[in-house]
């Protein structure tokens, strides 16, 4: 490490790079080089202290069941809610396209969200949880308030609490005791839920990546796909098929066979994505969630979906609010062009269209808060969030005409994040 930051101090004193005008791009370099480089330390030092005997898992209460279907917010909902959408606009989106541009999350920026709670929903209160209940209305909530000020920085954010979630929901009480207070802490672990593969076509219950039992634990072999911030991570679910159906493992940064390299992708380009590959990782017995709740792994899928549709109906909103008075205030032969009806109707199918993507996400949510059957709604809100989130991207890029292709403007950003969401599985969890 030493060797490494003498070398870059002494490339960035050099005059050369005057002369041939590389001097700021390559003190960006020198930047993001250091700063990724402490943080790789950092991962690699912090260890989890293994726990044994602790007693059974502790799970978060539902809500109180009723039969009425009422998505109004309750006053800590609304609270939480507002706290994050001012988050949104007031930090994520003057740094979104510059986060964008560089691939990475500002360190300090993520740690202000860890402060909010964002990565603490999921938690247990006898682990240091905020919240006596699990609800995953709220997840859903919290999730679109931080889309609306960008998604790939949303994604950045979310992505330690879907793994915090992950052992709440169903881990056991060994597991809880070994991780979650650091999750818990003031620095929460890099952590990841890695389910999405390499390749077209990519099926969530068809998985390449496979694990084995052996000496008396499990061995993993495979790839997984942009898994955000994987290259400073320091803990990963990942999914893998174990004796023909898919299964969740603990997979620690520092096991011998995990590496991790740059991905950059299309959109959500904030969150750092990479792609970790597994060669021969050794696993201990207890590194397995859930090995007793065969429908665990299909719960983690919906509920990242409905994580998915959650963060599309916010930077479709973003989209929305951008693109009103942006047709209201843009005048073309002497009058708004929001009066010409082809503008005025695309205005008002991205509003209908969002509701739609908003009203399924929270109706699926909620029947997961309330323990009912929820395969159908996350199956439609993935559709809706695949289908008229592209839909309403490419429709904000139109309406601005040139200046929707230029990164001037933000819809050009949101158009390639809103194609995530209806593409990528695991990530995020509500």
């Amino acid at each position: 490490m030493g060797i490494g930051l003498r070398a870059l101090r002494t490339l960035a004193g050099s005059e050369i790079l005057d002369r041939i005008g590389l001097r700021k791009q390559t003190e960006r370099f020198v930047q993001n080089a250091t700063r990724n480089g402490f943080r790789a330390v950092g991962a690699a030092n912090r260890t989890f202290k293994r726990v044994r005997g602790s007693g059974p898992a502790q799970r978060q209460s539902r809500p109180r069941s009723t039969d009425l279907f009422d998505l109004t917010p309750t006053d800590e909902q609304q609270m939480l809610t507002e706290a994050m959408r001012d988050f949104a606009s007031e930090q994520l989106r003057p740094v979104a396209q510059e986060a964008d541009t560089n691939a990475a999350a500002p360190a300090e920026l993520l740690a202000q969200a860890n402060e909010l709670g964002v990565v603490a929903l999921g938690i247990p209160s006898e682990h240091g949880g905020p919240l006596e209940e699990r609800s995953a209305v709220t997840a859903a909530l919290v999730a679109e308030a931080l889309a609306h000020g960008d998604m790939g920085l949303a994604v950045a954010a979310l992505a330690p609490g879907a793994v915090a979630t992950a052992l709440g929901l169903w881990g056991t009480g060994d597991q809880q005791a070994t991780y979650l207070p650091d999750f818990a802490g003031e620095n929460p672990p890099v952590s990841a839920l890695a389910i999405q593969e390499p390749g077209p076509l990519f099926d969530p219950f068809r998985l390449t990546t496979k694990a084995r039992r052996a000496n008396g634990g499990f061995v993993l072999d495979g790839e997984k796909a942009i898994v955000p911030r994987a290259t400073e991570g320091e803990l990963f679910v990942v999914a893998a098929e174990l004796e023909g159906a898919p299964a969740l493992f603990l997979v620690e940064a520092g096991s011998e066979g995990l590496e991790a390299r740059p991905e950059p992708a299309m959109g959500i380009r904030a969150a750092a994505t990479a792609r970790l590959r597994l060669t021969d990782v050794k696993l201990p017995a207890d590194a397995q969630l859930a090995p007793d709740e065969p429908g665990a792994y299909a719960d983690c899928v919906r509920l990242s979906r409905v994580a998915w549709s959650a963060l599309a109906a916010g930077t479709a909103q973003a989209v929305l609010d951008y693109v009103r008075p942006y047709v209201n205030e843009r005048h073309a032969f002497g009058e708004p062009i929001s009066n010409r009806q082809a503008v005025a109707f695309e205005v008002a199918n991205i509003a209908i269209e969002l509701e739609g993507i908003r009203l399924v996400t929270l109706r699926a949510a909620s029947r997961y808060d309330a323990g009912k059957e929820f395969a159908r709604e996350a199956a439609l809100a993935r559709r809706l969030a695949a289908q008229h989130g592209m839909r309403i991207g490419s429709s904000g890029v139109q309406l601005l005409g040139g200046h929707g292709y230029v990164k001037e403007h933000p819809v050009e950003r949101w158009y390639r994040d809103l194609r995530a969401a209806g593409m990528f599985e695991g990530v995020v969890l509500v």
